[in-house]
């Protein structure tokens, strides 16, 4: 029974570091998920931003409410700062 329990544990464990491991991480170069946040609410006009993520694509992907209330999606580009998607969820 110790047997069985202790390998269902290391399974358990090397599962979840395994997708914390593939998790997407801001390459070299990005700007800060900070500026990304502040590039969303100055160029994009996002009041309120409640999302945002590094994708592997070289993208910060999110997502917030502007000031008509509505919620949008927007990706900007990791590297330049660029809003590249704005559009309604």
């Amino acid at each position: 029974m110790l047997k069985k329990t202790l390998a269902a544990i290391i399974a358990t464990t090397a599962m979840l570091s395994a997708g914390v491991a593939l998790a997407d991480r801001p390459g070299a170069g990005w700007i800060t998920i900070e500026k990304a946040i502040e590039t969303a609410k100055t160029k994009a006009g996002y009041i309120e931003v409640y999302k945002i993520e590094a994708d592997n694509d070289g993208y910060w992907e999110g997502e917030g409410r502007k000031s008509d209330g509505v919620v949008y999606e927007f990706r900007i580009d990791g590297a330049s700062g660029n809003v590249l998607r704005d559009q309604k969820d």
